[in-house]
Order: structure tokens, then C-alpha cells, then sequence
């Protein structure tokens, strides 16, 4: 079996997935709430995991720079309002 690039962007999404499922279920189990270092690696995790399925998944790398700007500008405006939120709620 050889593996190419989908293989290696697959197995960082796995890892991200498991990392952001570790970090909030351990806050679950111990009846706390996800601290603002986690929360910001969640989401951190959350914008790796959105770049990649963007550029490699969708095609954008390859696609016209108007289109890559658009959409990892919308990534970055969403993450941003929930950044925002999430840890501006709790200060």
C-alpha cells in the first residue's frame, strides 16, 4: 500500500479529532468546564482541521486565489465570533 498526501491529510484530521474529543471529555468526566487554554486548542484544532479540508479536500490549493481567500476568510471570521464569544462569556 502506498501512502500519498489524501492518507497523510486523513491522519491529521483523525488526530485533530481525537485531540479535541480528549480534551473535552476530559473536562466532561471531571464535572468541569473546558478552560480557556482548551477551549482555545479546540478551536485552534477546529481551524487546522477547516484549512485542511478546504484546501486539500475541496481543491482550493489549486483553485483561483479569489476563491481560497474567500472561504479562509469565512473560516477565519467564524472562528474569530466564536473565540469571541466563548471566551469573552467567561471574563
Amino acid at each position: 500500500m502506498r501512502w500519498n498526501k489524501a492518507d497523510t491529510i486523513f491522519a491529521l484530521l483523525a488526530l485533530a479529532t481525537l485531540a479535541s474529543w480528549w480534551l473535552g471529555e476530559g473536562a466532561a468526566v471531571s464535572g468541569q468546564h473546558l478552560g480557556t487554554v482548551a477551549t482555545l486548542a479546540v478551536l485552534a484544532l477546529s481551524a487546522l482541521k477547516g484549512a485542511l479540508i478546504a484546501l486539500d479536500y475541496m481543491e482550493l490549493r489549486q483553485a483561483p486565489a479569489l476563491w481560497r481567500r474567500a472561504v479562509m476568510g469565512w473560516l477565519v471570521v467564524v472562528l474569530g465570533l466564536i473565540v469571541l464569544f466563548s471566551v469573552g462569556l467567561r471574563g
